[in-house]
């Protein structure tokens, strides 16, 4: 992974000025905080103003406490942790709780936030394909639209539902405080008295950390779309705390978007559109919501491929053809934060040829049969035997405490000589006396990693 900062020395007087102190008789130094700085230093979401970047001394901490251990599974490559880490490392201090951070290292959330990033993946290809084709249709030379053009808006629509649809499944599994989601349900046992007040802010909170992972994996673009379909699908259009005036799509381009189990009703009675899709589920659907649980065994071609894009795991899409934000990817040709370092890709020589990561090729939608989903109405279901058990890395609980008290950490080693840089990393290693550690212990240690990443 690539560092930020080339040098770690972190001025200690950035931008201020000296005054003198009649009180103390002294001179002391004076922040000067501009407030166009700090708003780009920052990017709100939910209400909460999580950081963009990191200076010498924070990329250091982060790196040296926070990031992923080398002895985990892939740990060469960006899984959905690693979006966490990240994510939790930038956030602010109201969110850092005990049952926050417990609740988000759970095999449940993590299933959630990949169902996500799936789903905004192919959302903003939609949006894109919305923006191109709204041009095409006006102006002095637009397109005249065939009844074949309309069919494939649906079927683009038609996918975009299904994605929707297992984004829903795992969602209903967190609202409902099922399995391990029980210990954090809002209703207290045997009083039956709802906890409104802590799950409002616990929900708040949620909700402004997963906009943060979904535009962290879909490499920090479209932030404003990103954030519109998370108040939607969440909180319904009555309820939006901000509105994009540049972001206005009509009827049509509304309907093919938001799918047509979309009702908006009076705010009362109305339900989340993930819920309404779980609410109004085709025939032909219900074979998705088994996917990630047993092996689908039929004739459906599509139900196959989304089988095939959710149980394949982050670190090898590559050997299906397939991309998901940055999950997958390799962490050489990003820095610390999951930003994408050009000059390290420039130096992976990919090509139109060679693009395992679809870097250098532009996703796009792939033109679906016209006669897809009609043929999907056929398809035969069988019986099926075998139930899939996804590969799922718990991590230990001295990581959990260990961000549960991140802004003590962070504290305590940014005291003076308490993080360990290259330079005093040498410093002590020219001071040691000793060989280094003994053949037994280099021994175990590697039996210790190889019984942790080999299958038994």
């Amino acid at each position: 992974m690539q560092r930020i900062h080339t040098v770690t020395f972190v001025p200690k007087y950035c931008n201020g000025k000296w005054v003198w102190n009649k009180n103390l008789e002294r001179i002391e130094f004076e922040d000067t905080k501009d407030a166009e700085l700090v708003k780009e230093d920052y990017v709100n979401t939910c209400g909460f103003n999580f950081s963009k970047t990191v200076n010498q001394l924070e990329e250091l901490i982060f790196r040296q406490e926070f990031q992923r251990s080398d002895l985990t599974h892939d740990a060469d490559v960006i899984l959905v942790q690693d979006i966490k880490n990240v994510v939790l490392f930038l956030a602010p201090s109201e969110i850092i709780t005990k049952d926050f951070i417990y609740f988000l290292h759970t095999f449940t959330v993590d299933r959630f936030l990949r169902a996500l990033i799936i789903y905004f993946e192919y959302y903003l290809k939609m949006v894109e394909f919305v923006l191109i084709r709204r041009d095409e249709i006006t102006g002095d030379k637009a397109q005249i639209q065939s009844e074949d053009t309309n069919e494939i808006k649906r079927i683009y629509s038609e996918y975009l539902t299904q994605h929707r649809l297992l984004l829903a499944r795992e969602y209903s599994t967190i609202i409902m405080g099922e399995g391990e989601m029980k210990r954090f349900y809002h209703i207290t046992p045997i009083v039956n008295i709802s906890q409104s007040i802590k799950d409002k802010r616990f929900y708040e909170t949620f909700l402004a950390f997963s906009t943060q992972v979904v535009w962290i994996a879909m490499h920090r673009r479209a932030y404003d779309y990103i954030d519109l379909e998370m108040y939607r699908l969440f909180r319904s259009e009555h309820f939006k705390l901000k509105r994009y005036a540049h972001i206005n799509f009509t009827q049509a381009e509304a309907n093919m978007l938001y799918g047509k189990n979309y009702k908006r009703r009076n705010y009362r009675t109305q339900n989340s559109p993930l819920i309404q899709e779980l609410a109004n589920v085709a025939t032909e659907n219900l074979p998705i919501l088994w996917i990630g649980e047993r092996k689908y065994r039929g004739t459906d071609l599509r139900v196959h491929q989304l089988e095939l894009e959710y149980i394949v795991p982050d670190s090898q899409l590559i050997l299906i053809d397939t991309c998901h934000g940055i999950l997958g990817h390799p962490k050489k040709i990003y820095d610390t934060i999951l930003n994408m370092n050009w000059e390290a890709v420039r130096f992976q020589n990919y090509s139109e040829t060679y693009d395992p990561y679809q870097i250098k090729r532009q996703p796009a939608l792939k033109v679906p049969s016209i006669d897809a989903e009609k043929m999907r109405k056929y398809a035969q279901e069988f019986d099926t035997y075998y139930h899939v058990r996804m590969q799922y890395e718990r991590v230990s609980k001295a990581v959990i405490d260990k961000w549960c008290r991140r802004d003590e950490v962070i504290e305590y080693f940014s005291a003076e000589d308490m993080i360990t840089n290259i330079v005093t990393k040498c410093e002590r290693e020219l001071q040691r006396d000793s060989y280094g550690p003994s053949v037994q212990e280099i021994t175990d240690k590697f039996l210790e990693r190889k019984k942790l990443l080999r299958k038994q």
